[in-house]
């Protein structure tokens, strides 16, 4: 039996490895005002940065059509006899729920499982990846399903960003706090776990934060894979993994970029990285 991964664009899985594992993604949806794009198909992420940068318009997201959905489905269905499509948290978007809708409407083609992967970004990706990685060598939809949903309690993500300006834009928070964390130059760093997204901490600098998410990987006693994400500032991203590569000799890392998506909120300086392992 032939196994397909789908995920979609919030997994920030880079086209190099896309390709390697013939992995398909549903694009979400980025809006500028009446505008729409669809993430990493008619907007790249320069594309997107540059103008996040340049206009004082809140970008905002939506979810595709369900018949994107089905479309998607019934295109793999044709090479495929089952699929697995690995979602964003159900708390963060309507994905997980339009894709199990179109699934229903589309089990005659192909046997179909969506799977909520109470993550995004890479968190989400490196799941992906290692579904087609086991789908590539003939295992099973259920031993794969059976392995994805161990690992993704074992998953979770933390970002580092250095301005509050994105979050108040998009009504986030309110402008008082914005305009403090401005003055006192605070460099939140964001948690996320569980599907959700949690405040963990505010460095007083740009190296602390970046420290931060370093510390927290050490953190780790066992560790399967890692990921290290970057929106426009790559030689940080870059340095950040070549100590985590260094520390963590012979175990994979990833270098993505984080995608529009959360970008919006978050703005182009953020840093992200990606576990999953034990602590």
């Amino acid at each position: 039996m032939t196994v397909k991964i789908i995920i979609d664009s919030l997994g920030d899985l880079p086209v190099e490895i896309l390709n390697k594992l013939d992995i398909n993604v549903i694009p979400i949806c980025v809006l500028f005002g009446t505008e729409s794009f669809h993430d990493g198909v008619d907007m790249t992420n320069e594309q997107f940065y540059a103008r996040l940068v340049s206009t004082k318009t809140a970008p905002t997201t939506a979810v595709p059509a369900l018949g994107t959905f089905i479309d998607m489905f019934e295109e793999v269905a044709k090479k495929a006899d089952e699929i697995l499509m690995i979602s964003v948290s159900h708390k963060l978007s309507a994905t997980f729920d339009t894709a199990t809708k179109a699934a229903e409407m589309v089990k005659t083609k192909a046997k179909i499982k969506v799977i909520d992967s109470l993550s995004v970004i890479m968190g989400q990706g490196m799941l992906a990846i290692q579904a087609a990685e086991m789908a590539k060598v003939g295992t099973s939809l259920n031993e794969i399903v059976k392995k994805v949903q161990g690992n993704i309690p074992r998953t979770e993500s933390r970002m580092a960003f250095d301005t509050l300006e994105y979050l108040k834009r998009g009504g986030r928070i309110g402008a008082g706090r914005a305009f403090l964390g401005s003055i006192l130059r605070i460099n939140p760093v964001l948690c996320l776990k569980d599907g959700e997204v949690y405040p963990l901490s505010r460095e007083r600098s740009r190296v602390k934060s970046i420290e931060a998410l370093y510390n927290w990987v050490l953190s780790y006693h066992s560790i399967d894979a890692i990921a290290v994400e970057d929106a426009t500032t790559p030689d940080e991203a870059d340095q950040l993994a070549a100590r985590l590569k260094k520390k963590f000799a012979g175990i994979p890392l990833y270098r993505s970029k984080v995608g529009a998506v959360i970008g919006a909120h978050v703005g182009p300086s953020v840093i992200a990285v990606s576990v999953v392992g034990d602590k």
